[in-house]
């Protein structure tokens, strides 16, 4: 480093700060400091580095969800938002039902000494959790379904909103016997697609049957086992509203084992508007949450809460769900 500040012509602070993406360089300068650190081919021992700051160099994306697709387009998010930087990602599963939940996130956060912490739900909902973060000082973004905490450390879904534009789409096409199945109660986005769902048919002077309003857990497999119940049913529904797209996914099955057509006979909605949505057939009505942008922002967000000057460090990050209809919907057969 020694070198490099005195071929730039710039202190060695200067150089510390080009290397660790500091706000508070002029890009004159930076262009000047990374090209010759490419000339020199020097590279930062992360060690050391994490050394001198007492944290390491890594950002800990911390999740529960059962839902596989939601997982890989969060960590991709992430990256895009750590792209150019200096920062890795560390990705730690957990199941926050487990007797050792807290105390192994305890040692986690401990050994890792992680510069921050990306919480998606359900664990984002964990006031628990991020007691524990805040006693360690440990920097953390929090994705969730409404606000939670300080506007800087939140990135905000609104699932109440896109639950209900499913509700007026299906109300809009004549539906009447609509069924739902919502995600685990463990996650209050299952809770705010529920609310957002039944106060948007409430407006159309509509309800969901209690037989037809079944809990799921966000998984293909639940989604088949509470389709056999709901097609069982005489007589039974003629739209099924899903929690997630996995869920919708089972609908399909078993409506196809049972030579139920769609959307003739049944009118499915997911949401997410995972790429599961358009590997269906008929393609699936979603709603549509783009989780790799919720990513993005998270990251934004934590690296706001460090460099103060960077815009919107102390506002909520907002999404908005929209939905996205496609061939799995249509009007319901007046003979049904």
């Amino acid at each position: 480093m020694n070198d490099i500040a005195r071929l730039a012509n710039v202190s060695k602070k200067t150089v510390s700060r080009v290397i660790n993406d500091s706000p508070f360089v002029k890009e004159e300068t930076r262009l000047k400091v990374n090209a010759i650190i490419r000339e020199v081919g020097f590279e930062p021992d992360p060690q050391a580095r994490g050394l001198a700051f007492r944290r390491s160099f890594l950002i800990g994306m911390i999740y529960d969800n059962p839902t596989p697709q939601y997982v890989v387009s969060m960590q991709q998010g992430l990256l895009d938002g750590m792209r150019g930087t200096s920062y890795g990602l560390l990705v730690h599963p957990c199941e926050r039902g487990s007797q050792t939940y807290l105390s192994d996130l305890r040692s986690f956060i401990e050994r890792q000494k992680l510069f921050g912490v990306i919480l998606t739900p359900s664990v984002s909902e964990d006031e628990r959790l991020v007691k524990m973060l805040r006693e360690f000082d440990c920097p953390y973004v929090r994705v969730a379904s409404v606000v939670l905490d300080k506007p800087g450390t939140m990135v905000v879904t609104h699932d109440a909103n896109g639950a209900a534009e499913a509700a007026h789409h299906l109300a809009g096409l004549g539906h009447t016997r609509i069924a739902h199945i919502s995600g685990p109660p463990s996650f209050r986005s299952a809770h705010e697609r529920r609310r957002g769902f039944r106060e948007a048919l409430a407006e159309r002077g509509l309800k969901v049957d209690p037989a037809m309003d079944r809990e799921g857990n966000y998984t293909f497999e639940g989604g088949i086992a509470i389709a056999r119940e709901l097609l069982a049913l005489n007589p039974r529904p003629t739209a099924v509203f899903c929690g997630n797209d996995e869920m919708a996914a089972g609908v399909y099955k078993v409506a196809h084992e049972l030579s139920i057509s769609i959307p003739k006979d049944l009118s499915v909605i997911g949401f997410d508007d995972s790429t599961t949505a358009i590997q269906l057939w008929p393609p699936l009505t979603s709603v549509r949450l783009p989780v790799r942008d919720m990513g993005r922002l998270a990251i934004d967000k934590l690296f706001g809460k460090q460099e103060k000057k960077r815009p919107g460090a102390g506002d909520v990050a907002e999404i908005f769900p929209k939905l996205i209809p496609r061939e799995s919907t249509a009007a319901p057969d007046p003979r049904a």
